[in-house]
């Protein structure tokens, strides 16, 4: 059995890879993956804390975190396309399309 510390470690791993690609990165698609990354290292909590519990609140609750995440890489990525398609960039420093 795999003590619940691993788990917590590995989590606290891919949330930190997820704010390094946020913050060092410039582009679009790399910020929404470590978006995801960030969700994922959450549902790894979550997971690894309904077992060690004998509860599956955290479970249902990392289906709904993983259907949202679902949505918002769909939504995320239609906005990208749509932006792309008027202006052909997708760094972030580029984009000043909501400036006044």
């Amino acid at each position: 059995m795999v003590p619940l510390s691993w788990y917590i470690v590995l989590s606290a791993i891919v949330f930190s890879i997820g704010v390094f690609g946020f913050l060092a990165r410039r582009n679009l698609i790399i910020v929404f993956m470590s978006l995801e990354l960030m969700l994922n290292s959450v549902n790894i909590s979550l997971a690894a804390f309904s077992h060690y519990l004998q509860s599956m609140r955290g479970q249902i609750l990392v289906f709904f975190i993983i259907t949202v995440a679902a949505a918002e890489a769909a939504i995320g990525l239609a906005i990208l396309i749509a932006f792309y398609r008027n202006n052909p960039t997708i760094k972030v420093d580029e984009i000043n399309l909501l400036k006044g």
